[in-house]
């Protein structure tokens, strides 16, 4: 068996590497390629040896620019890699342009995709992301799915839950690991051991960079003026090249520049990130990726959004949703600072991304699928079987499996009074209400 896996940014090669080092230490021939969307030699050069993990074999350089541009680039550069190296699937994570552009090249090339992280939804289209993470889920064969909900977004489009993994989510895996690593060298930036994080109190760590904050004055101005108030705390950002010269634009950059109590520090290596917010007091963002951070390392977050696509860090109570509003802002980072029931009570938040072992399920069931021929995409030899679609109420002892069994159908959706749950073999369906495919 050959697995290729397609990275293109910072976040994609951190959650990755977990998966990466599984599929080494079983000695699966492995190929990886690198896109290059993350131009800056700080956001990905030196991550794969500071992770411990091979160098990539391919790396396309595409860097910079549009969407369309980008991701055509990206197609064509992966497109006669895969032709020539002929993997078994296709490993893509998260909802970036490689994600995008991999999924479609080995859609048109009957290649099976594992789409890791699969199944997230923020339901707003207006992000890049969501449209990006949607057509890969249309694309994929394998879904590897952090959560029962993000299982749910998928039944309820349609997908067949014979093809849907809850495995947890890698970062899980990558904060772990990559936590040890980081704590054995400590600090390598020179910013952050000039500023002596090691004993500093209150510390907020902030990450800004979404182009639905950034680039609207008003809810950049929201944010600089919470932040000004937050004078009890040490603010560290380390501010994205995009969002230094949003602020240069507005006039803004000096302003925050100059608020003794915020140290903006230039991009810095995902271990000293990852090591800084481990040592924070509380995290304000617009990140999707440092909202699983946050509640792995029980670090409370604010997210600077008015939606998310982990809103199972929300309803467990670890994240809260604050927008570019500023009382919002203040009234929860003054309490999370002063009010320690309340502060506990969000650092002790269930983790809803699993106990660090995603890597293990994600590879065992690529084994499984590979073992079973059902890697194999071909065109149908057999008529297709005629189905109709049916809705009961279950009044019996009977499980997953054996209901399917019994009428020879597929269950897709299961309603338990309260809310949706997703179809395991053995989930006893009595007193539930189904919808599933009935073959005839």
């Amino acid at each position: 068996m050959k697995i290729a896996t397609i990275l293109g940014t910072r976040p994609e090669i951190i959650k990755m590497a977990p998966i990466i080092a599984e599929i080494n230490k079983r000695g699966i021939n492995q190929i990886v390629l690198h896109t290059g969307q993350h131009y800056d030699k700080e956001m990905s050069d030196n991550f794969f040896r500071d992770l411990e993990i091979p160098a990539p074999d391919y790396n396309i350089q595409v860097g910079s620019g549009t969407h369309g541009r980008q991701t055509g680039l990206m197609m064509k550069g992966i497109e006669e890699i895969l032709v020539e190296e002929k993997p078994d699937i296709v490993l893509v994570q998260g909802d970036t342009n490689a994600v995008l552009a991999g999924a479609l090249v080995c859609a048109k090339l009957h290649i099976a995709i594992g789409h890791v992280e699969a199944g997230l939804r923020s339901f707003d289209v207006t992000m890049p992301e969501e449209i990006n993470r949607r057509v890969a889920d249309v694309c994929s064969l394998m879904y590897f799915i952090p959560t029962e909900e993000s299982a749910v977004n998928l039944l309820a489009e349609g997908f067949s839950r014979k093809n849907l993994f809850i495995t947890g989510n890698t970062v899980v895996d990558a904060c772990f690991r990559h936590l040890e690593i980081a704590e054995k060298r400590g600090f390598e930036e020179e910013s952050l051991k000039t500023l002596d994080i090691d004993s500093m109190d209150n510390i907020l760590t902030l990450t800004m960079h979404r182009a639905e904050n950034v680039d609207v004055e008003e809810r950049v101005r929201n944010i600089i003026s919470a932040l000004k108030e937050l004078s009890d705390m040490n603010i560290i950002f380390p501010i994205h090249p995009r969002t230094k010269h949003t602020l240069e634009n507005f006039g803004l950059f000096d302003e925050l520049n100059n608020l003794d109590h915020v140290h903006i520090v230039r991009p810095i290596g995902y271990l000293d990130f990852l090591l800084l917010t481990s040592k924070s007091t509380l995290i304000l963002t617009d990140s999707g990726g440092l909202q699983e951070e946050a509640i792995t390392l029980d670090i409370p977050a604010l997210t600077l959004r008015y939606n998310t696509e982990r809103p199972e860090t929300v309803t467990a109570g670890g994240n809260i949703l604050v927008g570019a509003n500023k009382d919002a802002i203040l009234e929860n980072a003054n309490r999370i600072l002063n009010d320690s029931e309340f502060a506990d009570r969000m650092k002790n938040a269930v983790n809803p991304y699993g106990q660090g072992d995603a890597a293990v399920k994600t590879v065992d069931a690529i084994e499984k699928y590979y073992r079973e021929g059902n890697l194999n995409i071909a065109a149908p030899e057999d008529i297709m079987d005629s189905f109709s679609r049916k809705m009961a109420k279950i009044d019996i002892d009977i499980t997953v499996r054996e209901f399917e069994e019994a009428e020879n159908g597929l269950i897709h959706m299961v309603f338990d009074g309260e809310k949706m749950r997703f179809p395991t073999d053995e989930l006893n369906l009595k007193g539930m209400m189904i919808t599933y495919d009935k073959r005839e």
